[in-house]
């Protein structure tokens, strides 16, 4: 089951599963991303508000911010499968994302094995802000902390990311000021 959640006050919503849990119910989250978690398993959701990455190219902007993430997760491997463009059916107020599916190979803290997390990516490009607005879903395949999902728990998520992606729409580009 899903429902609209609102992200920055309001400012952007979209579609996400009712089983997700925002995060900063329980721990600090920063003021330029909104997260939510699974109860159930180390599958997680977040929306982000970036300064434009140097490319004019959208799949190259979105490799970037691929690329950007394996850094910050210590990545032990990195590859892209997939980029396409998505049409979000909006009136045009919210632009189309581009969406990139990846996994990274990464090891956690103390663990002694690397974790394989398939990674799902759109991008928001708002040109006349200079803002790149990135929404990302962890989905973890093997996990040495025992959060790892199935293959059908895998899909499960993938399509609920394409529900989210498609369903955002920027209510209020104040929130890019």
């Amino acid at each position: 089951m899903s429902a609209t959640k609102e992200l920055f006050g309001g400012s952007i919503t979209t579609t996400l599963p009712t089983t997700l849990i925002d995060a900063s119910n329980f721990r600090q989250v920063p003021d330029t991303q909104e997260v939510f978690i699974s109860r159930d398993s180390g599958v997680s959701i977040i929306v982000e508000v970036l300064q434009s990455v140097d490319a004019t190219e959208l799949r190259e902007a979105a490799s970037l911010h691929f690329d950007a993430l394996a850094h910050d997760n210590d990545a032990k491997t990195k590859q892209v499968n997939e980029t396409t463009d998505v049409p979000n059916g909006s009136d045009g107020t919210t632009p189309d994302p581009v969406v990139l599916y990846g996994t990274q190979t990464v090891q956690k803290f103390n663990s002694q094995s690397a974790d394989e997390v398939r990674i799902l990516l759109a991008l928001y490009r708002v040109l006349d802000r200079n803002i790149d607005l990135v929404m990302t879903m962890n989905v973890p395949m093997a996990s040495a902390d025992g959060g790892a999902v199935s293959e059908e728990d895998w899909n499960e998520a993938k399509a609920a990311f394409e529900i989210a992606a498609k369903s955002l729409r920027i209510l209020d580009y104040g929130l890019f000021a």
